[in-house]
């Protein structure tokens, strides 16, 4: 059966290219030396690696040590040389182990088409609705995704649906009958962590994503309650072509890891237009150097925008929109950044 697959493009304003022109926007110089002298720690790397899956060597160990070298290796060579080696790990022999495991596996192949959506998030949730396929991964692949759940970016992913549950929570019972929007839902895992939601203290829930499928499911899911389910981008969102009206919370936990400072910039902008007067906006993006990032955009073909503290405050001072209050901080793992503002 063909799977669906959306492309992202210039609809969404989320483009592959947006990720790699943010990679060549930095210091970049690609020199014939570094590529030999990274394509042989690569093949090295890559080589005893499998000759540990071929021994079978414990599994937890194996992943730990290719992490770490593969971690290290990006560390040390430019991105576009990283983005040249990245592409040769993912042919090599050993793939054939590591997407034995269903998170490794779905992420690489993309069946909807795009990286991180919301069905990859669901292996990283350990959530019902792919118990199936985990059932039905090999002793390898069950053991692979022992170590892939585990990984610093799945708990960092855990943490954030949990905390925007908490935040959500919080607007509800500051604000009575609060409208909140969620911008890339997903599948809006969060709702089923929301005493708010359960307890019918919301009077509405927006969640838009450009998905069908992940639309559809959460119309589905939640149907006949609060939530409504949105096929929308960030472009509409830009481009004002949706009437969505205004909300106490907005937030977009799983998408500016994949926006341009410019249109980052431009969305905080027009999200904070769309507050009531108090409200509040949370934006999250992956923080750089949390040690998973070299196994991510290889054998996971996840690539994402990585930022610092300092980048994510970037963004929120070349904002031009009054601003009351703002706060960047980082989860309890450090591995997502979030920008609170209120206006």
């Amino acid at each position: 059966m063909k799977q669906f697959q959306i492309a992202l493009d210039g609809y969404s304003l989320v483009t592959a290219q947006s990720i790699s022109e943010h990679a060549r926007s930095t210091v970049n110089n690609f020199t014939i030396d570094q590529t030999k002298e990274g394509e042989a720690e690569l093949a090295l790397i890559l080589s005893l690696t499998q000759q540990a899956f071929e021994t079978n060597a414990p599994v937890h160990g194996i992943m730990k040590v290719l992490t770490e070298r593969l971690q290290t290796l990006k560390n040390k060579v430019t991105p576009l040389t990283w983005t040249h080696l990245a592409a040769l790990a993912q042919m090599h022999p050993v793939s054939s182990y590591l997407f034995q495991d269903p998170l490794t596996r779905w992420s690489f192949e993309k069946p909807r088409g795009y990286s991180g959506d919301a069905q990859l998030l669901d292996f990283i949730y350990e959530h019902p609705a792919v118990a199936s396929q985990v059932k039905e991964a090999t002793p390898l692949g069950a053991e692979i995704y022992d170590f892939t759940r585990q990984a610093a970016s799945a708990v960092a992913v855990r943490e954030r649906r949990d905390l925007l549950a908490g935040h959500i929570d919080a607007v509800a019972n500051e604000r009575p009958n609060a409208e909140v929007l969620a911008i890339a839902a997903g599948h809006l895992r969060e709702a089923e962590r929301s005493d708010a939601f359960k307890s019918g203290k919301l009077r509405r829930w927006v969640a838009l994503d450009q998905d069908p499928i992940s639309v559809g499911s959460v119309s589905s899911t939640f149907h006949g309650s609060c939530i409504e389910a949105v096929n929308g981008s960030v472009r509409t969102i830009l481009g004002r072509a949706q009437k969505l009206g205004t909300f106490d919370f907005i937030y977009a936990a799983g998408l500016y890891d994949y926006l341009a400072e410019s249109v980052a910039v431009k969305l905080t902008e027009r999200c904070l237009q769309m507050l009531k007067p108090g409200g509040k906006f949370l934006l999250a993006n992956f923080a750089q150097d949390i040690g998973v990032e070299g196994y991510m955009e290889t054998f996971m073909n996840w690539p994402l925008i990585w930022r610092t503290d300092r980048d994510v405050q970037s963004i929120v001072d070349k904002v031009k929109h009054p601003i009351a209050d703002s706060i960047v901080t980082r989860g309890e793992n450090g591995g997502v950044i979030y920008a609170m503002l209120t206006v």
